[in-house]
């Protein structure tokens, strides 16, 4: 057994991420043959992710404020602390703090045979796609 290495709070990138969003890893594979990746997601208010997609899917655990989950048909899905939710593979959706608040969640995902294929990044979302209109 060991104790993980503390390893730097990283500021995700724009090209991905609008607004501030930190990441800090809580488990990242040791061996070739594991692939479960669990970090904690902090998300200023109104910061959200672009669409993507994970092959495959994703949990996400809130753990502080309200987090925002929009899907392709333009519902979106708030989710409160203690609240887990379940992304199904090649689902595209987006992440986000509601307006007004800071989010935590605490994200969980499996990478692919090719780890690079694990997350699939598309465009960023629109006001009103994060609004809901």
């Amino acid at each position: 057994m060991i104790i993980e290495p503390a390893v730097p709070t990283t500021l995700n990138p724009a090209a991905q991420f609008a607004g501030e969003v930190w990441l800090d890893p809580i488990a990242l594979p040791h061996e070739a043959d594991q692939r479960m990746v669990v970090v904690t997601v902090r998300f200023a208010p109104g910061a959200r992710t672009a669409w993507h997609s994970h092959e495959l899917g994703q949990y996400v655990r809130v753990t502080q404020g309200v987090a925002r989950f929009g899907a392709r048909d333009g519902s979106i899905i708030e989710v409160h602390p203690g609240q887990t939710l379940y992304t199904p593979p090649g689902e595209q959706h987006w992440h986000a703090a509601a307006p007004g608040v800071f989010m935590e969640h605490i994200a969980m995902v499996q990478s692919g045979d090719d780890p690079a294929k694990t997350t699939t990044w598309l465009e960023h979302i629109t006001d009103d796609e994060y609004n809901g209109s």
